[in-house]
């Protein structure tokens, strides 16, 4: 049974940090690129950041450049999400997904519809 369980959600203060993880299950970790995507309340999902295990390649938002570094341990199956400067507008539930990684996946690793796999997400709640 193929699983995403996202944890590291909380209420943090603006300019503050939180560390997001994805441990993945299931299927063969090395296969598959790894994306964080949000959600606000009234908004659409939009894709944060996004990672492939196999070659560490990442990708990022513009909106969170700078501010969130995405890794992988490979080892542990798990992806991560540091998330600096938190500002309100980062408040959202945030979600880890998993695509079966294919030739030009990086071109569109913001696209929520290509994503197989959806872990059941983690509020992020970021105070003024």
């Amino acid at each position: 049974e193929v699983q995403l369980v996202e944890s590291g959600g909380g209420l943090v203060q603006a300019g503050g940090s939180l560390r997001l993880s994805c441990v993945a299950s299931g299927f063969t970790f090395d296969d598959y690129a790894i994306g964080w995507f949000r959600q606000a309340p009234g908004k659409e999902r939009e894709g944060v950041s996004g990672i492939s295990p196999s070659d560490g390649s990442a990708y990022y938002a513009d909106s969170v450049k700078g501010r969130f570094t995405i890794s992988s341990d490979n080892a542990k199956n798990t992806v991560y999400l540091q998330m600096n400067s938190l500002e309100p507008e980062d408040t959202a539930v945030y979600y880890c997904a998993a695509e079966f990684e294919h030739w030009g996946w990086g071109r569109a690793w913001y696209v929520d519809d290509e994503y197989n796999y959806w872990g059941q997400g983690t509020q992020v709640t970021v105070s003024s």
